[in-house]
């Protein structure tokens, strides 16, 4: 607003607006310039729930969720190649599954990929899509797939003196085929663990989950067997084991389609293993 010439003169004897008019003159002053928006809130991320560190400081071993929690249950899959397979993958045997995972993503299931550092290497699109889909999270498998105890399953083995560096390869595969953010999970080769192997593999932080339901679905070619055995089995916080491997698991595209369908008629929830062990550990 303009002010009255008399009054403008009379205050500019008394100095009362030295700051405010230019020289006394009719010009004001200018406007303030306007406040910054505030800077929206962002969440700042948080680590991935893992359980405590056993006794000594073992690796933590994580089997199944609370059963009183309600009925949830983790769905989880290894992406099982074993680091000679290589020529076997080029001869044309095919260690990935991409039917299964579609299958998942039609019937929007949340799922836990076990993947191992050779697979990641041998099919790297294959496992950053996986790793972008919000609907999945990538855990660690190893590197080699080789058991980290003698007699497994047939499995070649890693020494002792190696074990933490294999967990360790397979997060250096993940990265360099742009995995963002494996789960600090790791699930030993063929489940087999002792305690100098939950030793070995403290070091890197991780919380190693196992099951408490075996699907079947290795080497199996009757899905309607392998979806049975799932349903038998399946408790409130169960993590049920499956794989993802065409040539190993031939059936298990087929057993989803049948087992996720009944679970959820009996009230079940899919869930991530990150969401279980959260649960069980309070978070």
């Amino acid at each position: 607003m303009i002010l009255p010439v008399r009054r403008l003169a009379l205050l500019c004897a008394l100095g009362a607006l030295g700051a405010g008019l230019t020289a006394c003159g009719t010009t004001p002053a200018a406007p303030r310039p306007p406040h910054p928006a505030p800077t929206a809130h962002r969440a700042v991320p948080t680590r991935p729930p893992t359980l405590a560190p056993g006794p000594a400081g073992l690796t933590p071993v994580f089997e199944h969720g609370p059963r009183t929690a309600g009925k949830t249950v983790a769905l989880t899959f290894d992406a099982d190649m074993t680091a000679d397979q290589g020529p076997r993958a080029a001869a044309g045997e095919h260690f990935d599954n991409p039917g299964l995972i579609a299958a998942l993503r039609t019937l929007k299931v949340p799922a836990t990929v076990f993947m191992t550092g050779r697979w990641a290497e041998e099919y790297p699109a294959q496992a950053r899509a996986i790793g972008h889909d919000p609907l999945f999270e990538i855990a660690n498998h190893s590197y080699s797939h080789y058991a980290f105890t003698a007699d497994c399953y047939g499995l070649p083995t890693v020494s002792g003196d190696r074990m933490r560096a294999d967990v360790e390869r397979a997060y250096t595969a993940f990265r360099r085929a742009g995995v963002p953010d494996p789960m600090p999970y790791f699930r030993f080769p063929g489940g087999c663990y002792d305690g100098r192997a939950l030793r070995a593999v403290s070091g890197t932080g991780v919380t190693a989950v196992q099951w408490d339901v075996v699907s079947g679905d290795a080497f199996a070619t009757d899905a309607d067997a392998v979806a049975q055995d799932v349903l038998a089995g399946v408790r409130p916080g169960s993590v049920v084991v499956m794989h993802c491997t065409r040539s190993a698991a031939p059936a298990t595209e087929r057993a989803v389609r049948t087992i996720v369908p009944e679970l959820r008629r009996q009230g079940y929830r899919f869930v991530k293993v990150s969401e279980l062990i959260a649960t069980a550990s309070g978070r």
